[in-house]
């Protein structure tokens, strides 16, 4: 099995700020914590030079949207390769499918 098959959304996105707003490409995972009854999603942005430039390496309030919602999140650390870590709770920005017991 390939890593990409673990993800819950891995496409388009933008990432918002008060003051900016940026395209860019997201792999996000989320799960249900049942210690906090929340959902929680996190997940990697593409290295980007104006994500940068905003981030600063530091924790970054952002909206993150993508074709299936939007949510709010928290950049925050740097990788290697320029892709900032982002995680929210609650609603995801993106669909998460469902199942139901007969």
């Amino acid at each position: 099995m390939a890593d990409h098959d673990e993800d819950d959304y891995r496409g388009p996105a933008t990432v918002r700020t008060d003051d900016r707003e940026v395209a860019v490409e997201v792999v996000l995972r989320g799960h249900f914590q049942p210690i906090d009854g929340r959902f929680h999603w996190y997940g990697r942005v593409s290295a980007h030079d104006e994500v940068a430039e905003f981030a600063a390496n530091r924790k970054t309030p952002v909206l993150l949207s993508t074709p299936g919602g939007e949510a709010p999140g928290t950049l925050s650390d740097p990788d290697p390769w320029g892709r900032y870590r982002i995680t929210g709770t609650g609603r995801p920005p993106f669909p998460i499918p469902t199942e139901v017991d007969d």
